[in-house]
């Protein structure tokens, strides 16, 4: 994604105080701060029972060794061939960093398959959220908006989808940056309470290579913040792969 943008000085106090009150009418009431994870060890996930799991998964899952990182590669083979979905399954990457605050920039160098709805506000945009159709994945708008759009804040706010500076969603400039969104350039982040991040990179039927290479892209983005990657198909057991090159 490109660099920030400032936002226009003269409306920038109410932009943040309108911004401020509308993320406190949508989040808890606690801010505490996780802390820095150092070792992916501190993490402790209760293990998932194979209670009610279906034959054919457990024997997928029996054929990945849970003891090692496999390399990008290796791991994207291997979860093509244990995919069992008669459709197209999405393949994630479920990554542990080291803390809740962790953000990047990323442009994968292929498309992923999913197709961004990028909007800019504008009293139709409004209208049509004041209706409940809220039909778009991102919401980009100019300062001079947001008073208008602060109404609506606890109908975006716990969708992700209320206009926010710090990722760059307030601009003084929003055509620009809407070409920039749907050219592939996003913002990944990890969970609001914790540090993993849930990320796509693309649809079990794409090649090999391609696949690849946005995992490679999102190794790069994420440089040291990362602590350690799983991939999984929609459904297919869990691969982890090694950050190394």
């Amino acid at each position: 994604m490109g660099t920030k943008r400032n936002v226009d000085m003269s409306a920038n106090n109410d932009v943040v105080k309108i911004v401020a009150d509308a993320s406190q009418a949508t989040t808890e009431s606690t801010e505490s701060t996780a802390p820095v994870v150092e070792n992916t060890d501190v993490i402790v996930k209760k293990r998932r029972s194979t209670a009610g799991r279906s034959k054919r998964y457990l024997s997928n899952r029996s054929q990945v060794d849970r003891t090692k990182a496999y390399d990008a590669f290796a791991a994207v083979e291997l979860i093509k061939r244990l995919s069992y979905t008669k459709f197209d399954g999405t393949i994630t990457a479920d990554i542990v960093v080291r803390d809740v605050e962790t953000q990047s920039q990323i442009t994968f160098p292929h498309s992923t398959g999913k197709v961004l709805r990028v909007v800019i506000a504008s009293d139709e945009v409004i209208a049509d959220i004041a209706a409940g159709k809220v039909e778009f994945d991102i919401l980009l708008s100019a300062p001079a908006f947001i008073p208008k759009l602060a109404k609506y804040a606890r109908t975006l706010g716990p969708k992700g989808l209320m206009p926010n500076p710090k990722n760059g969603t307030i601009t003084d400039k929003p055509e620009v940056k809407k070409k920039e969104l749907e050219s592939g350039a996003i913002t990944i982040k990890s969970e609001r309470k914790h540090p993993i991040m849930h990320i796509s990179i693309g649809k079990v039927s794409m090649e090999t290579k391609q696949l690849v290479e946005n995992i490679q892209a999102l190794i790069a983005a994420l440089d040291t913040k990362a602590l350690r990657m799983t991939l999984s198909a929609s459904m297919s057991p869990g691969v982890r792969v090694s950050l190394t090159a």
